[in-house]
């Protein structure tokens, strides 16, 4: 599997509200502000990025950690050949992106991107 990125998903309230501390304190530049999340990268090193999210618009729980992938169908082929339990069948959300939840052994949902580059 080419892993491109690992974000964490912080679990807000509200994500709408505290993006100064991120942009401006931090100097990471908001990528995206869907309401229900919004994200910052570094301008300098884009593996760097972090997400609040305050619920899923289609997902049915909340993820904690978004993996972004070179290849998102193979991903989610090996998670079901593996028998992981998958919380969102893989799913093109109308953002754009290709996605699934899967949960790891310890009971975290993990969010497995692909995005169309």
């Amino acid at each position: 599997m080419i892993l491109r990125r690992i974000v964490p998903n912080l679990n807000v309230d509200n994500a709408t509200t505290g993006h100064d501390f991120y942009e401006e304190f931090l100097g990471l530049r908001k990528e995206f502000d869907m309401g229900w999340i919004a994200s910052f990268r570094s301008p300098t090193n884009p593996s760097v990025q972090v997400s609040l999210v305050s619920g899923d618009a289609t997902g049915p729980e909340q993820s904690l950690l978004s993996v972004h992938v070179g290849d998102v169908d193979a991903a989610y082929a090996e998670a079901q050949r593996r028998g992981y339990e998958i919380v969102h069948p893989l799913t093109h959300e109308p953002w754009g992106v290709r996605r699934f939840f899967v949960r790891d052994p310890h009971g975290i949902v993990v969010n497995i991107v692909g995005h169309a580059d």
